[in-house]
């Protein structure tokens, strides 16, 4: 490979061994592919925050527009049920176009039509809005996934998701206060505004900075190439092909990757909707004591998946257990996130609530983190159609979960609806033991085309 230019000999090359190249460069490596990562935290974190803004907001909503908690739920369910519907064609697009067309193309249509929100004045409008918002953001995962699968070697992949999974909790953890106090002083439509804003900044910001790939980029040296490759053979200009879904639907290992998610998901999405609600109601929290302590589980759920993408990446890059580590970090997350739910739906203070839940949620956080892992190791140049398979799977049942949780509330109360939420946690640790992440997925292509190339 000729050296003098990399950037230039990387678009031309067919393929190259990245390794041999940084042994001849000497060269000091680069680390802009963890610009990727920082980029991923943003565009989870904006993502987040404008979800949660609509839970800050729905007193003040229900109040000014007489809307019921049934009618609420609607709206969190058609959010999800069109995110959902457009996960498996985003995976398949990101693949096609390339994650930097894509993504902040995704990024800058939600945060148009979060801004959109706020000229909404009846219930019909707001689930047509709604409705363009979760097709909007659909792309983000599976693009992101694809990306990771190009950007970063598999022995570094945990901690990149940490990064796209711990904005998507650090959201909650920022947004709940932030809408808050702009909801006290310039009312609930100021968060909605602010955070559109910032959104459509940031798309601007992510086409310009990164590539598709990481030899496109003149930030990326080849010292970088060859840590990126770890060891395989860096292919340009690959042929684009469709995802050999005949192979992946007789794959008892592909369905359970999306079956798993499934109870995750539903978990992540009652507290996602209704949390704020749930202490207000459940536990008497004042508006400023929720706007303060309500980011205290989403935070724990962000440092569980830190931890989980730290101490699985480490496991994996001694060899010392594989890529198998996931899949135990995962089971037993979901086990201990079925323990602490338990435990807050019995808790009679608001501060035992508010520990327990942060356990729960701290829990389910290392399950998440391996669970986007898993994608990109075993889906390789399908990973953003796994991925997007995966949260196709957990957002068209997590959708339900608002709906059900108001119903259940009403009808029967908090308690119940939490000890119910609880149950999905075992059930997803039963589904891990057939997911297998240590295995790459089998299809037509595996024989010719590695799936870390």
């Amino acid at each position: 490979m000729n050296l003098e230019n990399p950037g230039v000999s990387a678009r031309r090359e067919k393929a190259a061994p990245a390794t041999l190249s940084a042994n001849l460069c000497g060269e000091k490596r680069t680390n802009y592919r963890w610009v990727l990562a920082v980029f991923a935290f943003l565009m989870t974190l904006i993502a987040y925050l404008d979800r949660v803004n609509l839970a800050v907001a729905t007193p003040a909503i229900m109040r000014e527009l007489h809307f019921t908690k049934v009618q609420i739920g609607m709206l969190q369910t058609v959010f999800f049920v069109c995110y959902a519907l457009f996960q498996v064609p985003s995976g398949t697009i990101a693949e096609f176009f390339g994650h930097r067309k894509i993504v902040p193309l995704s990024l800058g249509l939600w945060s148009l039509f979060t801004c959109l929100t706020t000229l909404c004045r009846s219930f019909p409008a707001w689930v047509v809005v709604r409705a363009l918002f979760g097709i909007g953001e659909a792309p983000v995962y599976p693009g992101l996934s694809a990306a990771f699968a190009d950007w970063f070697p598999k022995r570094e992949r945990g901690k990149a998701v940490a990064f796209m999974v711990g904005g998507a909790k650090f959201g909650p953890v920022l947004g709940i206060p932030l809408a808050t106090l702009l909801m006290i002083h310039w009312g609930w439509r100021a968060s909605f505004y602010a955070f559109g804003i910032v959104g459509i900044v940031v798309a601007f910001a992510y086409y310009t900075l990164l590539t598709t790939y990481p030899y496109e980029s003149k930030f990326v040296n080849q010292a970088e190439l060859a840590q990126i490759a770890d060891g395989q053979q860096i292919v340009k200009n690959a042929k684009k092909v469709m995802p050999p879904w005949s192979d992946f639907f007789h794959s008892g290992q592909f369905w359970a990757i999306g079956a798993q998610f499934t109870t995750a998901v539903y978990i992540n999405y009652v507290f996602l909707a209704w949390l704020p609600v749930y202490l207000l109601e459940a536990h008497h929290f004042s508006i400023s004591q929720m706007g303060l302590f309500a980011g205290l589980p989403e935070l724990g759920f962000a440092l569980g998946n830190i931890f989980c993408g730290i101490f699985s990446d480490y496991l994996v890059g001694k060899g010392l257990v594989g890529a198998k580590s996931r899949a135990w970090f995962a089971g037993m997350g979901l086990v201990l996130c079925c323990a602490g739910l338990f435990c807050t739906a019995m808790a009679q203070s608001k501060w035992t609530t508010i520990l327990y839940l942060t356990f729960a949620l701290a829990s389910l956080g290392s399950t998440m983190n391996a669970a986007w892992t898993i994608c990109a190791d075993v889906g390789g140049k399908f990973a953003g159609t796994v991925s997007g398979w995966m949260n196709f799977c957990g957002n068209l049942v997590g959708a339900t979960a608002p709906l059900i949780t108001g119903l259940v509330v009403t009808k029967y109360g908090w308690q119940a609806a939490i000890v119910a939420t609880s149950a999905a946690g075992i059930l997803g640790a039963v589904i891990w033991i057939f997911v297998k992440p240590d295995v790459p997925l089998k299809t037509r292509y595996s024989k010719s085309v590695s799936a870390s190339e």
